[in-house]
C-alpha cells in the first residue's frame, strides 16, 4: 500500500485521518490552537477552488463556522481514493446560533437545525493537503435557514 497524507490507503487508516481532520473543523473547544491544528495537516498556502488562501484565511474561515453555528458534527457518508488524492462525501450538522455570511448577505441566527452537504476533494503533497476542490449544496443551506429569493 502506498503512503498519503500521512495515512496509509487503507479503510482503517483513512478513517482515522478524516477523523481528526473533521475535528479540526468540528471542536470549538480547539479554536486557540486552530492555526497550528490546520499546519499539521495543510500546506501553506492551501489552494481552494484554484484559489492560494494562506492558511490564517483558512483558519478564519473555521472560525467564522464556528461563530454561525453550535453543536458542529460531521458525518462521513462515502470516501473515495487513488495514489495522490481523497473524495470525501460528507455532511455537517450544526445549529444556526450566530451571524453567517453568505453570497446573498448575512443571514442572522434562525435556530434552525442545519445539514451542510458537501464534497470535498483533496490533493495531498509531502503528506500534507495541498489543495482542496470543495462543492457545497449552498442553495440547500440557504434553504434550510429561510431564505427565499
Amino acid at each position: 500500500m502506498s503512503k498519503m497524507g500521512g495515512i496509509r490507503q487503507d479503510f482503517g487508516g483513512m478513517n482515522s485521518f478524516l477523523d481528526r481532520l473533521f475535528q479540526i473543523w468540528t471542536d470549538r473547544s480547539g479554536l486557540d490552537e486552530l492555526d497550528d491544528r490546520l499546519a499539521a495537516f495543510y500546506t501553506d498556502p492551501v489552494r481552494v477552488n484554484g484559489s492560494d488562501l494562506p492558511l490564517a484565511d483558512l483558519a478564519t474561515r473555521a472560525r467564522a463556522l464556528h461563530a454561525a453555528f453550535s453543536g458542529l458534527r460531521s458525518q462521513v457518508l462515502q470516501v473515495v481514493a487513488d495514489t495522490d488524492s481523497i473524495a470525501v462525501a460528507f455532511v455537517m450538522h450544526g445549529r444556526h446560533t450566530g451571524p453567517y455570511g453568505t453570497p446573498v448577505g448575512i443571514i442572522q441566527p434562525t435556530g434552525a437545525d442545519v445539514q451542510i452537504r458537501t464534497i470535498d476533494v483533496l490533493t495531498f503533497t509531502d503528506e500534507k493537503i495541498s489543495a482542496v476542490w470543495v462543492n457545497a449544496d449552498d442553495l440547500g443551506m440557504l434553504r434550510q435557514l429561510g431564505w427565499r429569493r
